[in-house]
């Protein structure tokens, strides 16, 4: 264990483009890492862990949750409520998968108007 990596530049740069291009997001520094906010809620944080891992954390519907958990690594539940699903971030990470999950995180945190503006993948039955 020890200090807390930043995140990569590449890595911010490849999230500004998924987030930032939804309606009304900003990009703020949080209390460790990176946060993506519309309207004061938090769409998705990135940051370091002092295990050296990458991770982001996002909003699911409360339904997927427990789909998220039980599909196991790279997902993981923590402990920041009951619709915070976390992901490690590596190099086997899967940039679409990712994606669809943060716009549908956007989607749960943003009021009405405005997640009915964005484009959601379609839901898997």
């Amino acid at each position: 264990m020890g200090d807390r990596p930043d995140v990569p530049a590449r890595v911010l740069r490849r999230l500004d483009a998924i987030v930032l291009p939804l309606p009304e997001v900003v990009r703020e520094s949080a209390w460790v890492g990176v946060r993506w906010r519309v309207r004061g809620a938090t769409i998705a944080h990135v940051f370091g862990g002092e295990d050296q891992l990458l991770r982001i954390v996002f909003r699911a519907e409360p339904g997927e949750v427990l789909a998220f958990e039980n599909l196991g690594d790279p997902y993981f539940r923590t402990e920041w409520g009951s619709n915070v699903v976390g992901m490690i971030l590596d190099d086997r990470t899967d940039w679409e998968e990712l994606r669809e999950v943060l716009t549908d995180s956007y989607c749960v945190q943003a009021p009405a108007e405005l997640a009915g503006a964005v484009d959601r993948p379609p839901a898997a039955d």
